[in-house]
């Protein structure tokens, strides 16, 4: 108990301290006049086609999560921690979208998926299809596919690309190329009889059929690509990592024998192969880095898997080749993963390096001719309070004890989740474990194997040309269409000509002089 209260003591003194600049009242009103000034320079409107589209998407990562992101990302750099910006706190456009699946209050990212890539809200669980297909229900799925943003770009004859830290054949990345009535068919070895004979086809054969022009694919799931019982290349002693699919095929074989003869397909496995590569002379790019999901950052092996930014990196400087421009999926997926097992550390950890990597492809590409939007599939009932101090640690305690049980509690907590622990008939007493551990799994009030997702809207950070487009509230299947209209891809591009396109508010007077002058 000696213990608990000095931390706390320490946690008070050191970081309640308000800065000095921020005892006197210019600070506060330079600071929002330097904002107002900024809002004002936004009234000239980027009105640019989009040459390329790139959509950052945070599995998971609801407004709370941003909110601890930050402050963790502050923290790190030594600061206090709240006053910190995230890269995507630095986008001048923001709205909110409602994450809602058709047939689901709170949503899955099977069915969000395919409403911010495919344009169409769905069901939970089905990816790549519309409404009208059941989950499960193989025999519901013909001519109910929708395509996806990714499709429209190819068709246009631009580069695309997949990076994600999940399985590449995952609920978010599948939906850029599958239809699939089962989020969970990864392989054919996944899938029910039933389905096998209707004639659905596995998630990870689509990825290999469907578009094989996808120039960049990087992140885990090897195991789904070969038969089952094939060792692994990276843990040939664990069967868990073994190979899942019935059919016998080699899909990594399959995708590269399906590129021309003329081009040149790798498939890298390991970090020092995906670095070693001469982008230049690189036509397509596979990379799978675990069987199933990759590491998290916190745990993450930086000898033989890359970090997310690493994969950005690379899949950046690929897609930058083709003249016509690129459209790139980036998925930090497994923030998502973090929350469900209740461990909030690896959650935040994963969120801020989602960050790094938006930061680093702020720094390869222009906002005069990328458009870059921000945004989550669902949010997590994932929280942070406690009337914590300026400045106090992100994982800490909160600076009271519970007026009921007299037991201190951590800042961060879930609705439910497996963090829910009894001991001796009471509430367990959190200062007597280590609650700052990666692996901590928060308190939670309701007992959970998984916790689940939150119902609330998220956030949508755009930046670039047309990203006013994304403003207020929105349905999350609005996304893509505004993406591709800043593109000129998909659907509506009759605005594409030039002349049609509207004069953006800097321009006015200099039309109007011309005007007067022609008249």
């Amino acid at each position: 108990m000696k213990a608990l209260f000095v931390l706390l003591l320490a946690q008070l003194c050191s970081a309640s301290l308000v800065p000095e600049k921020e005892k006197d009242p210019e600070y506060w009103r330079r600071q929002a006049q330097e904002t107002l000034q900024n809002a004002l320079r936004l009234q000239r409107l980027n009105q640019n086609v989009a040459k390329n589209l790139i959509l950052f998407l945070g599995d998971g990562m609801g407004v709370s999560t941003v909110t601890a992101a930050r402050i963790l990302k502050g923290q790190l750099q030594h600061g206090q921690g709240e006053e910190s910006l995230l890269e995507m706190d630095k986008f001048p456009f923001v709205a909110l979208a409602k994450t809602y699946n058709t047939n689901a209050q709170v949503p899955d990212s099977a069915g969000t998926a395919t409403a911010y890539l495919c344009g169409v809200k769905a069901n939970e669980g089905t990816l790549g299809v519309s409404a009208g297909v059941t989950r499960d229900r193989c025999n519901t799925t013909k001519g109910q596919e929708v395509t996806s943003i990714l499709r429209w770009a190819k068709e246009a004859g631009k580069a695309v690309g997949i990076v994600t830290t999940t399985r590449v054949t995952h609920a978010t990345p599948s939906a850029a190329y599958a239809h699939s009535a089962n989020r969970d068919w990864y392989s054919d070895g996944e899938m029910p009889p039933d389905a096998l004979e209707g004639g659905c086809k596995d998630i990870a054969r689509q990825l290999v059929e469907n578009i094989p022009e996808i120039e960049v694919i990087l992140g885990g799931g090897r195991k789904y690509m070969y038969p089952k019982n094939v060792s692994d290349v990276e843990y040939p002693h664990e069967e868990k990592h073994r190979g899942t699919r019935l059919d016998g095929r080699n899909l990594v074989q399959a995708w590269q024998e399906a590129k021309p003869r003329s081009k040149v397909a790798e498939y890298v496995w390991h970090r020092r192969g995906l670095l070693a590569l001469n982008l230049s002379r690189v036509d397509f790019l596979l990379g799978l880095f675990e069987p199933g999901d990759m590491i998290y950052e916190l745990d993450r092996n930086n000898e033989t898997d890359p970090s997310l930014s690493e994969m950005v990196s690379v899949a950046i400087r690929m897609l930058q080749k083709n003249p016509r421009g690129f459209f790139l999926l980036v998925e930090g997926g497994r923030i998502d993963h973090g929350h469900h097992e209740g461990k909030a550390k690896q959650a935040l950890h994963e969120a801020v390096e989602l960050d790094r990597a938006i930061g680093l492809a702020t720094r390869l590409t222009s906002t005069q001719d990328t458009l870059s939007v921000v945004t989550a599939d669902h949010s997590h009932v994932f929280t942070f309070g406690g009337y914590t101090p300026r400045g106090n640690p992100i994982f800490g305690l909160a600076p009271m004890q519970s007026d009921v049980d007299r037991k201190p509690f951590t800042s961060i907590l879930y609705g439910n989740g497996p963090g829910y622990k009894i001991v001796a008939g009471e509430r367990e007493n959190v200062s007597a474990v280590d609650f700052a551990h990666a692996d901590y799994q928060a308190q939670s009030a309701v007992p959970l194997r998984q916790e689940t997702h939150g119902g609330e809207d998220v956030a949508v950070f755009a930046r670039g040309p047309m990203a006013h487009l994304l403003h207020g509230v929105h349905e999350q299947n609005y996304i893509p269409h505004a993406m591709a209209y800043a593109a000129c891809i998909g659907s509506n591009r009759g605005h594409c000509n030039t002349a049609a396109r509207p004069a953006t508010p800097l321009l006015l007077p200099f039309l109007g002089l011309l005007l007067l002058l022609l008249c």
